[in-house]
């Protein structure tokens, strides 16, 4: 279970967002984390999704727990992930 931690970058696997990369932005609890695309580079809103719908990638990105969107977008800018979260995963 320690692939679910802020910062760690997944592929959403339900929904509508399918296939969309976001970042674990908050843990709730065991079945629960906040993430985000964020919205302007992934498409993806910041919501409340469930453990079970996200597929955890290698990626990890630096940041603190609720980090917000411009702190996200501006070091995924600097850390030149913009690219390859814009990108969606097909699987």
């Amino acid at each position: 279970m320690s692939a679910i931690q802020v910062g760690r970058i997944c592929v959403k696997t339900q929904g509508r967002e399918t296939g969309k990369k976001c970042v674990i932005v908050d843990v709730i609890d065991e079945s629960f984390v906040l993430v985000t695309g964020p919205k302007v580079v992934s498409g993806v809103k910041r919501r409340r999704a469930n453990v079970k719908h996200l597929q955890p990638l290698e990626e990890l990105l630096q940041i603190s727990k609720g980090a917000s969107e411009e702190e996200i977008v501006n070091l995924l800018d600097e850390t030149g992930k913009a690219d390859y979260m814009k990108s969606p995963l097909t699987t």
